[in-house]
């Protein structure tokens, strides 16, 4: 991520106390914030959201990191989670002053159920529930010839690297419908999906797909019909690979 110049600090103190606007500019948001290779811009909002909340500070600051934070992928779920934890460590009160401006930030867009799709979102998927990172749905559409469901992941949702066994035929197809999701084989670059994307997976691959940070997503799982067919349910996508997509 190319570093953007930051002027805020000169355009409100630069002439009352330029010394003070250079170091928030130029070595705050300019040398710290840049240093990517030892803590993400995620974790570096996570960590000034926390310290900002906990030392009562609520004015523009703080939405502006709240804002920030959004910015950085900081999902809904994730910055909900976030205060509600600090709120036992830093104050009940404090975290209502924080939900109020976290709610104005992130409010009710991508980040809800989407309902109103081409395909209803279904029941939490429970039974795979083992093997995926954060929530998701499972709408089974036809179970017939050739089974069809519809699959829908929150924010961040991915399952876990797994392979589709078939000693014939076999393997997925996904028809992407909603959202922003990723798909990606192991040992390849990860591949950005949108709706209208078609995503075939031969049998013995191994892979992972799921939900985009920021944004729910959703596509149709078809089970592509073969012999002796399995899924093999393998480790979990780190947070670390995740967050560099």
């Amino acid at each position: 991520m190319a570093f953007q110049p930051v002027t805020a600090g000169r355009d409100a103190l630069g002439a009352f106390a330029p010394e003070f606007a250079a170091l928030n500019d130029d070595v705050l948001f300019g040398q710290v914030w840049s240093r990517e290779q030892q803590l993400s811009p995620r974790d570096r909002s996570l960590i000034t959201v926390t310290a900002l909340m906990t030392s009562g500070i609520f004015d523009s600051s703080l939405a502006h990191h709240l804002a920030k934070a959004k910015e950085n992928g900081v999902t809904k779920t994730e910055i909900v989670e976030a205060i509600t934890q600090l709120a036992f460590y830093s104050g009940w009160p404090k975290a209502w002053a924080v939900f109020r401006l976290a709610k104005e930030i992130w409010g009710q867009e991508e980040n809800d159920i989407p309902v109103g799709g081409l395909f209803p979102i279904g029941q939490p998927n429970d039974a795979y529930a083992p093997y995926f990172i954060g929530q998701s749905y499972l709408a089974p559409l036809n179970t017939q010839g050739v089974p069809i469901s519809n699959v829908t992941f929150e924010p961040g949702c991915r399952n876990n690297w797994h392979i589709h066994r078939a000693t014939e035929g076999g393997g997925q197809i996904l028809l992407c419908t909603e959202g922003q999701g990723w798909y990606q084989e192991w040992g390849k670059p990860a591949q950005r999906l949108n709706p209208g994307d078609v995503v075939f997976i031969p049998a013995g691959v191994k892979h992972w797909h799921g939900a985009a940070r920021e944004s729910w997503f959703a596509h149709l799982s078809i089970a592509v019909p073969g012999r002796d067919t399995a899924n093999e349910w393998l480790e979990p996508v780190t947070e670390e690979d995740y967050t560099k997509l």
